[in-house]
């Protein structure tokens, strides 16, 4: 197999779906001292991933705050559907609010993603480049980048993870398992701060999911779509020898 970066499983043998690990479990100052309550997930983007997951966030325990760019009136009927532990808000304010932000925009889109209120956040990305949906864009049509990589670029101050781009949004409910299932269904992430990508390990394993680790940004092309990790359903070590075979689209083109 060829080498791309560290791959492991992380799925944490003591945690069942539904159940909110501890890594979870924030801290904030209060004038009695240190007082400690469930992080909140914002969601910049609401369609079928974005809603799956405040979905599943939400039976886990976590309050969600979830916005789009038609505004928070357009997701009256979602919040109705998700309950009292969502809320509706413009992405500003879902920036702001969340200690974890989902960033599930068309790629076309992620530079209106805003800067400030993300800054020291991890921002976990679900994109995946389309280019009939976003139209050409260079760097990523040159494999001199990869769409998470120019999200990070857009958001200096924050930490990137790229996750759930491989999976059909039906199949984040339908394919979760418990831990220590023999076939869990594993899912990759990459990301250039290990403790961000320990923390979205936890909260893919929360979901359902094993991990595999596919090491920094720079690798997140081995999961891209088209590429053998990309949709299918695999266990981890499955999911290890279809990262290994990824090639270059240019390579792949040079075949065909």
């Amino acid at each position: 197999m060829r080498e791309h970066g560290r791959c492991s499983s992380r799925g944490s043998r003591g945690n069942t779906p539904g159940a909110a690990p501890r890594l979870f479990l924030q801290t904030r100052r209060t004038g009695a001292g240190e007082d400690p309550y469930m992080a909140t997930l914002g969601f910049i983007g609401a369609g079928h991933i974005g809603s799956t997951l405040a979905k599943l966030a939400i039976a886990a325990g976590y309050d969600v705050v979830l916005s789009n760019s038609r505004g928070p009136e357009s997701l009256s009927s979602l919040i109705a559907e998700l309950g009292p532990k969502a809320r509706a808000a413009t992405t500003q304010e879902a920036a702001a609010a969340g200690d974890i932000v989902v960033v599930t925009v068309p790629m076309k889109a992620y530079k209106s993603v805003p800067v400030e209120p993300l800054a020291g956040k991890l921002v976990i990305d679900t994109n995946n480049y389309y280019p009939g949906r976003d139209g050409r864009i260079p760097e990523l049509d040159a494999e001199t980048t990869t769409s998470s990589e120019l999200l990070q670029a857009h958001l200096p101050r924050s930490k990137v993870v790229k996750a759930f781009n491989v999976i059909y949004f039906k199949h984040l409910e339908e394919h979760a398992q418990p831990a220590g299932s023999k076939e869990r269904r594993a899912l990759p992430i990459s990301g250039d701060d290990a403790q961000a990508k320990k923390t979205v390990a936890a909260l893919i394993d929360t979901f359902g999911f094993n991990v595999v680790d596919v090491g920094p940004l720079s690798e997140g092309w081995r999961f891209q779509p088209d590429l053998p990790a990309y949709y299918h359903r695999h266990n981890a070590e499955e999911l290890e020898a279809a990262l290994g075979k990824a090639k270059r689209y240019a390579e792949l083109n040079r075949r065909d």
